[in-house]
């Protein structure tokens, strides 16, 4: 018993560094006393179910990370974990098929918490041209397809800029998740490199920039794009409380026009092969 306590407290010290709180701060935030703390991250306390849970909320601990932790206590986990073509997800499902298509013609998808796209409005295919056959097969890692010399990287305008932004997001979530998998994959990131002698805020203002710009060429001409990101705030599902949406909306009237111009022929060359396979 003593063991499994221990291993409970080792979970919570570990959280409560991560999240840089001390005892007092995090016992004054899940109202418990610093002394009773105490005695849970040395193992001198068994921690109930319900304290478990408590301070795993106070601490913002993942669903996923909170299953390990009330297993260690010796509790069965609470969150599923269920994939999102589940029947039980169909409502979330259709809820993201929904969000996604209202977004065309500009692009969005939904990703899991290792940056592979579960889901996609498929807009824009034009901007994907010269990527590497590879990078595209399932399952495609949005990070990847945009940083990798073999990806999109070539044809990104601020390249530097976006790498930049990139890391800072995945330095983010580590800290939040302390996620390997996404540790690997900065890693790997990393070895991709940066355009040499870019320089970093070509066509970018910063004294008028508000937003990190996604500037991207295309048959049209050069696109601009800012991006926000949606997320499940209730989720109970482990699936859904990774899942993040990404969308992307024109950062000026030029990305407006040409975007309408990429979706206007991308719609004629679909017709043009429903007419053939019709006449064939």
């Amino acid at each position: 018993m003593s063991e499994v306590v221990s291993q409970v407290g080792d979970h919570i010290r570990l959280w409560r560094q991560r999240r840089r709180l001390s005892q007092l701060e995090l016992a004054l935030e899940a109202e418990i006393s610093t002394r009773h703390l105490s005695f849970v991250e040395t193992g001198r306390a068994a921690p109930s179910r319900d304290m478990i849970l408590t301070l795993s909320e106070a601490l913002k601990i993942p669903l996923r990370d909170q299953n390990v932790i009330l297993m260690a206590g010796g509790f069965a986990p609470m969150f599923p974990e269920r994939p999102l073509d589940a029947p039980e997800l169909n409502s979330a499902r259709a809820a993201i098929d929904i969000v996604l298509q209202s977004h065309l013609p500009y692009p969005a998808f939904a990703v899991d918490r290792r940056w592979q796209i579960v889901a996609s409005n498929r807009a824009l295919p034009q901007i994907y041209e010269g990527v590497a056959p590879e990078l595209m097969q399932s399952p495609m890692n949005a990070l990847r397809l945009s940083l990798h010399p073999d990806g999109m990287a070539p044809r990104i305008l601020n390249l530097e800029e976006w790498r930049a932004h990139i890391f800072t997001r995945l330095r983010e979530q580590i800290s939040v998740t302390a996620d390997p998998s996404l540790i690997d994959l900065y890693a790997e990131l990393l070895t991709y490199g940066g355009r040499q002698g870019h320089d970093p805020f070509t066509n970018t203002d910063p004294r008028t920039s508000t937003v990190v710009p996604f500037r991207v060429s295309s048959p049209a001409g050069a696109l601009s794009f800012f991006t926000t990101t949606m997320v499940f705030g209730t989720a109970l599902d482990i699936t859904l409380s990774e899942l993040a949406m990404e969308f992307f909306f024109p950062a000026d009237p030029e990305t407006i026009a040409r975007v309408a111009s990429l979706a206007n022929q991308a719609a004629d060359t679909k017709s043009e092969l429903m007419t053939s396979n019709v006449i064939d």
